[in-house]
């Protein structure tokens, strides 16, 4: 099954600062809802274990992500994988990118696409879509919260 997701998200930073936080292990893993762990590898991918609940299911993954086509601080292009064990298996990309805005902020764009199997897939593309854009609201509002903190310290 098929899930295409896009969204704009207005950032209070500079557009420097949150590339810079978008490629941080530590914040990523602050920042990312449910995320157990996350290791930024020596090849670049970064390897994670997140544990999901998409609807009645309730699952860890684990999965890899590398980040292409990077051109600092306007974005880049992710693709990868997860394996949710019984659960399914999605794989997918997304484009991310960022530009200025006139208040000195940062606007952040994404388009993604991913195709999910398994049970996953039985949930239906409604259920998946609403509830990854539930999540990547979240991981944008813990990000704000998190360069935030970062700037007080």
């Amino acid at each position: 099954m098929a899930i295409i997701l896009s969204g704009q998200y207005t950032l209070p930073m500079k557009r420097e600062d949150v590339y810079a936080a978008l490629n941080d292990p530590q914040i990523l893993r602050k920042c990312i809802p449910g995320c157990e762990d996350l290791e930024q590898r020596d090849d670049g991918i970064f390897a994670a274990i997140v544990r999901l609940e998409l609807g009645p299911l309730k699952t860890r993954f684990r999965g890899k992500v590398k980040l292409e086509d990077q051109d600092p601080p306007n974005g880049y292009r992710i693709s990868g994988e997860g394996d949710g064990g019984i659960a399914g298996f999605a794989r997918g990309g997304a484009f991310v990118k960022l530009a200025s805005n006139e208040d000195g902020g940062t606007l952040l764009s994404y388009e993604a696409d991913a195709n999910v199997n398994g049970k996953i897939a039985q949930l239906g593309q409604r259920l998946i879509a609403s509830t990854s854009k539930k999540i990547a609201d979240r991981f944008f509002e813990n990000l704000q919260a998190s360069l935030r903190e970062d700037n007080r310290a």
